[in-house]
């Protein structure tokens, strides 16, 4: 995710931070501060409320690395390749390798929750533990609200809604059902926008009652309807496309173009001719060098077009798609997807450029494989 930094690792997974992250947890120290923790234990000085509410708020983030992390290792020990855990403003999520059968899936799916739940009952048992104690109100305090912010977010999660691990449960079922892993995809996606939308509502209607929590509610149904129409649309083109070579769906010859012109003069004597929306760039020998998109270099204003190079606002190579003309083209599209990598795809032989495949070439081959998908795609 874009705006993220590394805080660190956990048994080899990579952490990281959205910028949003210390938002959300300004949010939950002031609302632990100055509105929970004053209810729950009453007449401390506000300094104790205020450092209470920061433990409760950087335990809270504690208890999503656990969560995440349950899923990262769980995935590793059943063989999946796991990229990082990213922690933002509505949770986390943990980039991995798609798993190969129904009940990896499930396995992984389901640790999460179960990580949640448990440190719920552990917090809970262990502001018991210690509600006798002298001078402990503020501490109970905070434990009954972590435990049972952990309760609420594992049962939340394991609602049947794709992206929530709920959703994914529910799509392992089908797939070990059915046999049809983009079908239970599908079908996940449809259940996740249906409970999307209704969490939205039910959100503004608690809203239009006074009650500002229901903003945040409507914020997660929007994002958890718009994240499963985006799955069922990539389910829909995995149908679509599947048993499709990249060497069948790539463009080929390939047009490319000097990387050292400048912009003005790549616009006028290679991208104009050329019609394409990506153009591969040559350097002085001849070499693959990287990518530039027309838009980009329609991007650049006109009275620095004569000084900057193509190259300059082009794609290097070590970030670039790259594939071999005999994958599939599904795979391919997935292992990028996990490595945050977008199109377009050089096709390589070696180090010899045969071709390339654009957002068109996709399209083209979705329309022309004869096995279109249930439901197209909304436009």
């Amino acid at each position: 995710m874009r705006g993220s930094i590394r805080l660190g690792s956990v048994r080899g997974v990579v952490l990281r931070a959205h910028w949003s992250v210390p938002l959300i947890m300004l949010f939950f120290a002031y609302g632990l501060a100055a509105r929970t923790l004053p209810r729950y234990a009453p007449g401390l000085a506000p300094v104790v409320y205020a450092v209470a509410g920061v433990a409760g708020a950087v335990l809270l983030l504690t208890s999503l690395v656990v969560h995440e992390a349950a899923h990262a290792l769980t995935a590793r020990r059943a063989g999946i390749g796991v990229r990082d855990v990213t922690l933002w403003a509505l949770g986390g999520f943990t980039r991995m390798d798609q798993p190969t059968t129904a009940r990896a899936a499930f396995v992984v799916a389901v640790s999460g929750p179960l990580a949640s739940l448990l440190l719920g009952g552990i917090g809970l048992g262990a502001g018991a533990a210690v509600q006798a104690a002298p001078d402990a109100r503020i501490v109970v305090a905070v434990l009954g609200w972590l435990g049972g912010t952990n309760l609420v977010l594992g049962v939340f999660n394991l609602l049947p809604a794709a992206p929530l691990d709920g959703g994914r449960l529910l799509q392992a079922a089908l797939w070990w059902r059915t046999g049809d892993r983009e079908r239970a995809q599908r079908a996940a996606g449809r259940s996740g926008q249906a409970v999307g939308m209704v969490l939205a509502v039910l959100g503004w209607l608690a809203f239009a009652r006074g009650l500002s929590g229901g903003l945040w509610l409507v914020l997660v149904g929007v994002f958890v309807a718009g994240v499963a129409a985006a799955e069922r649309r990539w389910a829909e083109l995995v149908t679509a496309l599947r048993g499709l070579r990249v060497g069948q769906t790539m463009t080929a010859p390939v047009v490319t173009g000097p990387d050292w012109l400048t912009i003005d003069r790549f616009l006028a004597e290679v991208a104009a001719p050329a019609r394409h929306s990506a153009l591969p760039l040559l350097d002085f020998e001849g070499r693959l060098s990287g990518v530039v998109q027309l838009s980009r270099l329609a991007a650049v204003p006109s009275g620095q077009r004569a000084s900057l190079r193509a190259r300059d606002v082009a794609t290097p190579l070590s970030r670039c798609a790259l594939a071999a003309p005999d994958e599939l083209l599904t795979s391919v599209l997935e292992r990028l997807g996990t490595e945050g990598r977008l199109l377009p795809i050089l096709v390589m032989d070696d180090s010899r450029l045969l071709g390339i495949i654009t957002a068109h070439d996709i399209d083209r081959s979705r329309r022309t494989t004869g096995h279109a998908p249930e439901e197209q795609a909304p436009p």
